[in-house]
């Protein structure tokens, strides 16, 4: 599963995508909407994506962790839209025989999504405040 939403996600669902009876590690990532950033009061933010090309650039992604940690199960999901504090942003499950390829496929994915996804941000700030928070731009 790599999927770009604009619903809210269901952290088991996403978990359930990669699970099999031959791997002895799961690891589930929630990267959630926390109430600061940069010392500055964030009241909650909007993602904004290009999805087509996010969706080929998470493919990318998943490949490369699959050939680089011995070819784990890897699901990932990236939601769009306005989110509130503690909402689910994206989700990364990977399952693996052993925990070790697990938590560094987990790891690598997160890493690699941060630097090259083309998904854009904006914080919504105590008091009204709006800012683009910088991110990758996207590559032809």
């Amino acid at each position: 599963m790599i999927r770009i939403t604009d619903r809210e996600i269901d952290p088991s669902a996403v978990l359930e995508q990669v699970g099999a009876l031959s791997d002895g590690a799961q690891i589930l990532f929630l990267g959630t909407v926390r109430n600061h950033n940069e010392g500055r009061s964030v009241d909650g933010l909007r993602y904004e994506a290009y999805p087509e090309m996010a969706i080929s650039v998470l493919e990318e992604i998943v490949a490369e962790a699959r050939e680089r940690f011995g070819g784990p199960r890897v699901a990932v999901v990236h939601r769009i839209g306005a989110l509130d504090i503690g909402d689910v942003a994206v989700a990364v499950a990977v399952s693996a025989p052993h925990r070790g390829e697990a938590f560094d496929a987990a790891r690598y994915v997160m890493e690699e999504l941060k630097q090259r996804l083309p998904v854009w941000k904006e914080e919504r700030y105590v008091g009204g405040e709006r800012e683009w928070v910088a991110g990758k731009e996207p590559q032809p």
